[in-house]
């Protein structure tokens, strides 16, 4: 399986990119969200995570491999699991992918059917089966991606500080829409957290 491809970026199309790596250029399918973030770095040098799966039918027809790519590890992993709903699969999970990995997970956290039938080839009744598979699946995705879009200039935080201050908060009574929201605010400040304490500290001193 081929985990991660680097190279040139020479084209953008509607539904994929095309990367030249060495004397190659590889077809990498990506969903419209990314799609849209690499405009603009049209001929740079980018890296993508990759996952590969065969399209076609097994029964006699033609199988195809191909490339679906993401720009963090997360949004990899996200996509790993929504293909795992039944019904879904790849070509439809990477057509709903219109927006950050970021704010489907919360959309499944909350349960929000209305919103999540809205996305590309996802109805009411897949919907209902994305939450009730994905919903405990989804606090690692909102927080972990949360942490890695705010870090700029080697702020980056740790994801499982993150991770073990959000269970705190729900243990102390917060809501997970709390817990996120307290976090979130948290770490727009700009400071960076060593550990659980640290972040804890600053979220109760802010909101005294």
């Amino acid at each position: 399986m081929i985990s991660a491809i680097a190279g040139t970026l020479s084209h953008v199309g509607e539904t994929s990119v095309t990367i030249q790596a060495g004397p190659f250029d590889y077809e990498v399918f990506v969903g419209d969200f990314t799609r849209r973030q690499l405009q603009p770095k049209l001929n740079d040098d980018i890296r993508l995570h990759t996952l590969d799966y065969i399209e076609g039918n097994t029964t006699g027809g033609r199988l195809t491999p191909r490339l679906v790519g993401f720009l963090t590890l997360p949004e990899r992993q996200f996509f790993d699991l929504f293909c795992s709903v039944d019904g879904v699969g790849a070509k439809k999970a990477l057509r709903a992918m219109v927006r950050p990995v970021r704010e489907l997970a919360v959309l499944i956290e909350e349960q929000d059917t209305k919103a999540l039938s809205t996305l590309p080839g996802i109805g009411a009744a897949t919907s209902e089966r994305i939450i009730a598979k994905l919903r405990r699946k989804m606090p690692r995705f909102a927080l972990m991606v949360a942490g890695e879009d705010l870090a700029e200039g080697g702020t980056s935080q740790t994801s499982p500080v993150i991770e073990e201050t959000y269970e705190a908060l729900v243990l102390l009574g917060h809501s997970e829409a709390d817990a996120r929201h307290l976090i979130d605010e948290a770490i727009a400040t700009g400071k960076k957290f060593k550990d659980t304490e640290s972040l804890l500290t600053a979220i109760y001193q802010k909101s005294k």
